[in-house]
């Protein structure tokens, strides 16, 4: 991981079970070679001995805002514009909760509010912390200003329980700091994201329940590994990740049109909004007022963006699809991948058990004679993995590879 050679790693370990493993992670940033600096908070000195990361990392721990030795020379200062990179490791519910308010209450928040350096979060916690809405909506704040989201894996806790909640182990921690930045360098993909509102009338609309999450999700993660992110968004309740450069619109027509003005010079085309089949072939001029009575409204076919995609001259190497199904997800899936000449489709269930919106979810990836499982997991673990996956297919496309 020759790209780490000379870079200067901030380790911020907070107040979890995972903190144990804070050693390792840092042997194995300096085994990359990493120069490690460690700053511990209150509760994760109950879990891993500051000597210990002065052993491994060659420098004195700094645990306390108010250390007057430290602090003569404004070390949280020092030690903010020292760092390349910043990682959290373990980054729990609360810490996080307190980086999203904008709290400097301790050194660790204080330095990286301080920082401009690149922020990185490795969430652990218990996995129905993890899928709380406050903590999402605390990540999402987190990941629009920038930082970046890795993890949490799935498996057995602390706790007993088994879910996603983990703290990616220590290696895996490594590879995604080095090599994550790279991946998609010099791309450019061009996203839809949310559903699209056809109107009946000025006040009322046929759409749909798509949250928009797992398209903004996905594209922070193609921004972290490199990529030139562009997104052609219906309306949606998120924030644009930083980076990212985002196009609202409404309808189905218009998607189609702002998505054909950017299509050259793309690498990938992604479509993960959730577009609607049909609209009212009129609209009303005025609100429609309550009669009491039956009321038809005659729908048309909405243009097939995916479709039209495809087939355009202008048509990047790779294109994706995405499919919500019901029942039987891989027939369906696999009829679209075809009908619509993709190159990748991923599908996932929704309805009663699982729907739009839902934090954890999973992916059925599709190509024409393979595919993967991604989850269940938490939507930003599936982009990452989805993220991965595209990145591959990018890079085997560029070297004139075979597709699969």
């Amino acid at each position: 991981m020759t790209r780490s050679s000379s870079r200067r790693v901030l380790l911020g370990v907070s107040g979890g079970i995972a903190a144990y493993k804070a050693p390792e992670l840092v042997r194995r940033l300096r085994d990359a070679g990493c120069e490690v600096r460690v700053v511990l908070t209150a509760g994760a000195q109950s879990f891993v001995a500051p000597l210990a990361l002065q052993a491994v990392s060659g420098h004195r721990v700094r645990r306390d805002l108010w250390d007057e030795e430290a602090e003569a020379g404004m070390g949280h200062i020092e030690l903010a514009r020292w760092a390349d990179d910043i990682l959290v490791a373990p980054a729990t519910a609360h810490l996080i909760g307190r980086l999203a308010g904008g709290l400097a209450d301790d050194l660790l928040t204080t330095l990286i509010l301080a920082s401009q350096a690149r922020l990185w979060l490795a969430p652990a916690m218990n996995r129905i912390m993890w899928q709380h809405p406050a903590v999402q909506a605390n990540l999402a704040t987190l990941q629009a200003r920038g930082g970046r989201v890795l993890g949490p894996a799935s498996g057995s806790q602390a706790c007993g329980e088994t879910g996603p909640g983990r703290m990616l182990e220590p290696h895996e921690l490594v590879a995604a700091l080095s090599a994550a930045p790279a991946l998609l360098s010099g791309q450019r993909i061009l996203m839809t994201a949310g559903p699209t509102r056809e109107p009946l009338d000025p006040v009322r609309y046929l759409g749909n329940r798509s949250s928009g999450r797992m398209a903004y999700a996905l594209a922070a993660a193609l921004r972290d590994r490199g990529a030139e992110v562009v997104v052609v968004s219906g309306p949606v309740d998120l924030p644009v990740p930083a980076g990212v450069r985002r196009f609202e619109v409404e309808t189905a027509s218009q998607m189609l049109e702002a998505v054909l003005d950017r299509l050259a010079g793309c690498s990938a085309f992604i479509g993960v909004a959730a577009v609607a089949d049909y609209r009212p072939e009129t609209a009303s001029v005025d609100k429609i007022k309550k009669s009491g009575q039956a009321m038809n409204v005659r729908l048309i076919p909405n243009p097939d963006i995916l479709a039209t995609v495809a087939a355009h001259a202008l048509r990047p190497g790779l294109v994706v699809g995405f499919a919500a199904e019901t029942e039987a997800v891989e027939a369906a899936a696999r009829s679209k991948l075809d009908a619509k000449n993709l190159d990748l489709i991923a599908a996932n269930r929704v309805g009663s058990a699982s729907g739009f919106g839902d934090v954890v979810s999973s992916l059925e990836v599709f190509s024409r004679d393979r595919r993967w499982s991604l989850g269940p997991a938490a939507k930003t673990v599936l982009a990452d993995g989805l993220a991965d996956l595209l990145a591959a297919r990018i890079a085997q496309d560029a070297a004139g590879g075979t597709t699969t």
